[in-house]
């Protein structure tokens, strides 16, 4: 007994050290960004998906390849635009006359990390091609289900909705992310890296493969058994019934965003080093988790998710 938990420890130590060389990694071609690519790795580890809203340039769709290369995660890239079908997405189903039957030809949808390049672009019966696959881990095409890889995580780019040529996503499609997050403009010393240095695009290709599937797996399996106190779902509780009862919002979290939080605060302690989930991995990821789901009552502008989750924060004690 003690030699199998020896052994599990020594793989912990092991998984963690190869966590933190793939962060490091993907720092170096993404600059000045910790928090966020650690924000990008805990939505991976909780099993969630990811949306990143920002204006086009400041290096979303490189943050995506830079975390498949790294992971060694098969990527696929699909760019959204107001023509793309779901078709386009999922796959369709071609009449080989040779074998006398139809023959289904799989489509993007099928790789480990998926893109979705500025899925607001696409009209709402493209993005809701999405919408099995993010929840079931799964597509049906012509009454036959396909299941996709393992790990299935899906990082999506929006343009700001003020933006041309946008469709804001509905609330059922925005629900299905996890987290969403915003990269922002580099600060003065990283952005006169970047125009100094090499293209990041270039950096790509030299990136390693720090961690395996089965290593993702083990991570992943590892944080749904992180341990989580009373008191620490107490926290989750109350701040989650916050939203529903305070009357400052429209509409509050429901109860996949409440075991959402939850997932994302046990991916955060595992990032961190920790053996159980404290407060303050709580409070890292609540602005990412819940700020996409929340709209403040009589605001005709939503407000920051850093201004939300600080909202919240601040305003429910710590039990």
């Amino acid at each position: 007994m003690l030699q199998a938990s020896t052994s599990n420890a020594e793989q912990s130590s092991r998984l963690r050290e190869r966590l933190t060389q793939g962060l490091e990694q993907v720092n170096q071609v993404i600059l000045g960004k910790d928090a966020e690519i650690r924000l990008c790795l805990a939505c991976l580890l909780a099993r969630g998906h990811l949306l990143i809203e920002d204006i086009p340039g400041v290096g979303k769709t490189t943050l995506a390849h830079a975390l498949a290369q790294t992971l060694g995660l098969s990527y696929q890239r699909v760019q959204f635009t107001s023509d793309l079908l779901p078709a386009d997405i999922i796959g369709v189903s071609i009449f080989d006359r040779a074998a006398n039957r139809f023959e289904f030809q799989h489509g993007p949808i099928f790789a480990q990390l998926v893109l979705a390049d500025e899925v607001n672009r696409a009209t709402p019966k493209a993005q809701s091609a999405l919408l099995e696959a993010m929840e079931e881990q799964q597509v049906t095409v012509d009454g036959r289900s396909y299941p996709l890889p393992e790990p299935f995580f899906v990082v999506a780019t929006q343009n700001p909705i003020d933006q041309v040529g946008t469709f804001p996503l509905p609330e059922s499609q925005l629900d299905r992310f996890l987290m969403r997050i915003e990269l922002g403009y580099p600060d003065s010393a990283h952005e006169r890296q970047l125009l100094m240095g090499q293209d990041r695009r270039a950096l790509l290709a030299t990136l390693n493969h720090v961690l395996t599937t089965s290593d993702l797996g083990l991570l992943q399996a590892n944080v749904t058994a992180m341990h989580a106190a009373p008191a620490l779902l107490d926290y989750v509780q109350a701040l989650v019934s916050f939203t529903r009862a305070s009357g400052r919002f429209a509409c509050g979290l429901s109860p996949r965003a409440a075991i959402g939080l939850l997932r994302a605060s046990q991916s955060w302690a595992l990032l961190e080093g920790r053996s159980s989930v404290v407060p303050e991995d709580v409070q890292a990821v609540l602005p990412a988790v819940v700020g996409h789901r929340l709209r403040t009552a009589g605001e005709a502008t939503p407000s920051a998710p850093l201004t939300l989750g600080r909202r919240i924060i601040e305003s429910v004690p710590i039990p």
